[in-house]
């Protein structure tokens, strides 16, 4: 099934009721809705739940303390799945659509107020007419408030995803998330690569920082197929082994169901994948967009405080 964005009005960084009634709107364009929430902390999608959302991702920036245009189409654009976008019929949001369109090669549809499937009515000519048009494929449609009954709330999971590009803020907030949650005495750690690692002798980089905090290394299917040097006994996945720890980190791994099935169950997952689109940030509690090469090293620091 396809996804349908829905990008939260925002007032005052607190999430706004009119956001209720974009879910609404996007039920009614068809696909599963995802709710994006541009905030500067995390924590201002934790009451972000809407009945019908199948999941909510915080999209965190220092962009997001006041209103830039290009700034908040470029990192929404960064870290939002591909399908249809919807927003509320703002002036500031309106511009934000066009902008994402734009950006997107999408058409956009502005002061909608009914949806039928794929037909979306608006008003013209200052109100004094009705137009109805059809959409074929993904576009970008603005709602006008007020014409859309409130989807009800309901409890959600929510997914932070860094979209500021800076990686020592974005290490410093899974490291104060993580150690929150975590009791790393325990050492019940794992650091799994993927395929994304680029070749067997990077696994190195792993080891050095499981051997930091305690943890164990383990890989993903792609990555045993692809290398002989990646023994099957570090498989993390349905046909590996299933772990249950309490922080997971998944570096350079896709989110492929094989290797899903064997570490869903993980009480905090991280994943850092240079490829914003990957299936592993739908499941992540924290989510980097960066390479490897660029976030391994800000983590090992991090980290390597946390236990000194």
């Amino acid at each position: 099934m396809t996804e349908t964005i829905i990008i939260a009005e925002m007032n005052g960084g607190v999430v706004a009721p009119a956001t209720a009634e974009l879910v609404t709107a996007a039920l009614a364009l068809g696909g599963a809705p995802v709710l994006v929430v541009p905030c500067t902390d995390g924590a201002s999608a934790d009451a972000a739940g809407f009945a019908g959302v199948s999941r909510v991702i915080a999209a965190k920036s220092p962009v997001f303390s006041s209103y830039d245009a290009a700034a908040w189409a470029e990192a929404i654009d960064g870290i939002a799945p591909a399908g249809h976008v919807v927003a509320l019929a703002s002036s500031r949001s309106k511009d934000l659509a066009a902008r994402l369109a734009a950006r997107r090669g999408l058409p956009v549809v502005q002061d909608v107020v009914s949806i039928d499937g794929g037909q979306l009515t608006s008003p013209i000519l200052s109100g004094k007419a009705m137009q109805t048009v059809a959409v074929d494929g993904a576009a970008v449609v603005t709602v006008r408030a007020n014409v859309m009954a409130p989807a009800a709330a309901a409890d959600a999971d929510v997914s932070v995803v860094d979209a500021s590009g800076d990686l020592k803020t974005a290490v410093l907030e899974v490291v104060a998330r993580a150690s929150a949650r975590l009791d790393v005495a325990e050492a019940n750690i794992i650091v799994s690569g993927g395929r994304g690692m680029g070749e067997p002798g990077n696994f190195r980089h792993l080891e050095a920082l499981a051997d930091t905090i305690g943890a164990a290394v383990g890989a993903s299917r792609a990555a045993v197929d692809t290398w002989d040097e990646i023994p099957h006994s570090m498989q993390v996945g349905q046909t590996g082994k299933t772990v249950n720890p309490n922080l997971y980190i998944a570096v350079g791994i896709s989110g492929a169901i094989q290797h899903l099935a064997g570490m869903r169950s993980s009480k905090y997952i991280v994943a850092i994948n240079k490829d914003a689109d990957a299936p592993i940030f739908k499941h992540a509690d924290y989510g980097i967009v960066a390479t490897w090469e660029e976030a391994l090293p800000v983590l090992s620091d991090a980290l390597a405080g946390m236990m000194s």
